[in-house]
């Protein structure tokens, strides 16, 4: 059984592989910092960062360059991030004064927008939701001879989204009904052999009772040597998913569920800008974390991984809840990192619906006008962006679009038919680049590492590769560093397996994106030195 695409949101686009098909075919394995790693030295296809600092960065100064990673807050106390968070000098700390009078008090680390002193929201609903909730009452029950075209237009919008959200809903019951009760057979199996964290020799010896456990010991056994350890296994297929169901039917797409009062703005204000509270590390911080580790946890202390960019000044916005995003959030968001000195903007979220575009349009060409860098996951559905889209997008409503944004799909560790992440979005004409999101290993809170997956981790990548272009060479603009990158990339020449309507189709790598590539650090900073001079 395949796993539903809303069922991919796990943690933020970590993915249980249970039962995922694809997943056979994956190899064991990466070897570890496998992102950074070279494709004809170390057999992982990585974007060669290591060979990039070995070969080309040895003899070179960089200077800081501040990203702004626009997520669910980032544990700034984490072992391998606290030498690289972003601090607001012109701030003092907890005096709850805007010293620096950019409208922010106590802006130290980077600002949450979803929160007041009433505390943080945590969960959120979908955006169909929240456009079903608004105009509930008047087309639930509306009498359709009495609409006007307009409305009728809109109530027949209204009925397609509650036969969406149904399904949804029916989906996330039919998952936690799967999970739960497989989760029941895994605690009869630990039972039987005595063991809450059995290894893979203890499920060689397991002698099933039951067609249910004969199919949980085969699935281990496959699936285990992929993971760190049976803990971690056992999280990500089973434990997550359960409490993502869970929150889906509890909080993402439940009518009656509205956090907004936690923030006390005005959210039909759009151009609303000073409200949420300093807390960078609120209660949703394990993505954000994770994604702050991959481009720029320390490289040089020893512990943990290894970010991409080795002289970054991380800065927190939190403007993602568990849930999906709200414009004016982003939009507020990308407006905070800008005025306060963020070269390049990770964004490791999406969504299918968007309520309030202009407002993100306009936060998008500001951006633009200050000549920073937007870095954008494609996202975890295995659509096709050409024909679908993913919120927010480079393409503004009044025509043209964002010159330095870069959108990213997700690659895997091996140049084979598995190159493509099983669950990447993809689109020849609206997808930039690939890059690793595959068993990403990085930071996430209490100063712990774990391996996730999704195009949330190929975003930062690629941000974590701007950032370390414009560290060594600051007089490239934005739309020079998306250029090199692109122009940079190792072209794919061969066809990959794809999904589609539970078949597997051979396409060529080349039809998944603009350039057909992945992006490499080696090559773009040799580029970059070629025309920073």
């Amino acid at each position: 059984m395949n796993i539903t695409p809303s069922l991919k949101k796990v943690i933020g686009l970590c993915l249980p592989l249970l039962f995922s098909i694809s997943a056979i075919a994956q190899p064991v394995r990466p070897k570890a910092n496998w992102q950074n790693l070279d494709l004809q030295a170390d057999g992982m296809f990585g974007i060669s960062t290591e060979k990039a600092y070995n070969e080309l960065l040895k003899d070179k100064k960089p200077v800081p360059v501040i990203v702004a990673v626009l997520d669910g807050g980032v544990d700034i106390n984490h072992e391998d991030l606290k030498n690289v968070i972003w601090v607001n000098t012109k701030e003092i700390a907890g005096n709850g004064i805007d010293d620096d009078h950019n409208g922010y008090a106590d802006d130290v680390n980077g600002w949450n927008f979803l929160g007041s002193k009433k505390g943080n929201v945590e969960f959120d609903n979908l955006e169909i939701t929240r456009i079903l909730k608004k105009d509930w009452y008047k087309y639930a029950y509306a009498d359709t001879t009495k609409l006007s075209k307009d409305e009728l237009a809109k109530y027949h919008q209204q009925q397609k989204l509650s036969r969406e959200l149904n399904d949804k809903l029916e989906d996330a019951r039919k998952n936690l009904d799967l999970y739960t009760k497989v989760k029941t057979v895994y605690e009869r199996v630990f039972k039987k052999i005595g063991k809450q964290e059995p290894t893979l020799e203890d499920f060689a010896d397991f002698i099933p009772d039951n067609p249910m456990e004969a199919q949980v010991k085969m699935v281990t056994m496959r699936e285990l040597p992929k993971a760190k350890n049976f803990k971690e296994f056992y999280a990500q297929s089973i434990i997550d998913p359960i409490k993502f169901c869970n929150e889906e039917i509890n909080y993402h797409l439940n009518l009656d569920y509205d956090s907004r009062d936690i923030v006390g703005d005005d959210y039909n204000n759009s151009n609303e800008h000073y409200y949420g509270n300093p807390t960078v590390n609120g209660p949703t911080t394990t993505h954000g974390t994770h994604v702050a580790g991959i481009i720029g946890a320390s490289r040089d202390n020893g512990i943990g991984v290894k970010g991409v960019a080795n002289n970054v000044q991380i800065m927190s916005v939190n403007c993602v809840p568990n849930g999906d995003e709200r414009d004016k959030d982003i939009a507020n968001a990308i407006r905070y990192a800008v005025d306060n000195g963020a070269k390049v903007i990770n964004m490791s979220f999406g969504r299918p619906y968007c309520t309030d575009k202009a407002v993100v349009d306009e936060a998008i060409k500001y951006a633009m006008s200050k000549d920073v860098l937007l870095v954008h996951a494609a996202g975890n559905d295995n659509e096709d962006l050409d024909k679908k889209a993913n919120y927010p997008t480079p393409f503004y409503n009044d025509g043209g679009h964002a010159d330095a944004w870069l959108t990213v799909g997700a690659s895997g560790f091996r140049d084979d038919q598995t190159l493509k992440a099983d669950f990447s979005n993809y689109g020849k004409q609206t997808v930039d680049v690939f890059a690793p999101g595959i068993k990403i290993n990085s930071t996430v809170p209490g100063s712990a590492y774990v391996e996730y997956g999704g195009t949330s981790m190929a975003s930062p990548v690629v941000a974590g590769l701007a950032a370390l272009i414009r560290s060594y060479y600051p007089k490239l603009t934005a739309v020079q560093v998306k250029e090199i990158i692109i122009a940079s990339v190792v072209k794919v020449n061969h066809n990959v397996d794809i999904e589609r309507k539970g078949k597997i189709k051979h396409i060529a790598f080349a039809d998944l994106c603009r350039t057909g590539g992945i992006v490499n650090a080696y090559q773009a900073l040799k580029l970059a030195e070629s025309r920073a001079n």
